[in-house]
């Protein structure tokens, strides 16, 4: 396998061309629970370029009925992107002052789990709540402060690269 530098600026075009509405190149989770873990991935997808085929524990977008769970669930999408040794784009659990533009900060809002994932748009000179600026759906937002969430708990997934699959 080949590594190659994630795309952080077009993670972040396509998060800001996209929070306030849907691509119709992929279906809406709005009525599944929530959309905010596919639009996530398709962000991060656009960074990376790359999916992850593989049965089970990959991560990938076909169709609604075609997908991986990492795709559109939040514990599976930080299970992919912390744990993948194959293709596609893989990470780290990270101090949130190690964010940067195109990573993935996870909220847990009720205490018991996380539950809604966010795209790190913008940081300041020192990423901290106040500081850094993210872009999510379910309550579609581009340009929020992560210090507005009401969270018990956060992770931020630092995106570390991506793997190519040799031929």
């Amino acid at each position: 396998m080949t590594e190659i530098a994630y795309d952080r600026e077009s993670a972040v075009r396509y998060a800001r061309r996209w929070a306030l509405s849907r691509n119709p190149e992929y279906a809406s989770f709005d009525k599944l629970g929530g959309d905010c873990t596919n639009f996530a991935s398709q962000c991060v997808f656009s960074g990376s370029g790359i999916m992850n085929y593989t049965p089970d524990v990959g991560w990938f977008y076909k169709s609604i009925l075609n997908r991986s769970a990492p795709w559109s669930g939040v514990l599976y999408l930080y299970q992919f992107l912390t744990n993948n040794q194959g293709p596609g784009p893989y990470g780290r659990n990270m101090p949130l002052f190690m964010a940067k533009p195109g990573d993935i900060i996870q909220l847990n809002i009720d205490g018991e789990r996380f539950e809604h994932s966010t795209v790190v748009v913008s940081t300041g000179k020192q990423p901290a709540p106040d500081s850094i600026i993210v872009a999510a759906h379910s309550k579609d937002t581009d340009g929020k402060k992560l210090s507005e969430y009401e969270y018990a708990a956060l992770r931020l997934i630092h995106i570390e690269g991506v793997r190519t699959q040799d031929n």
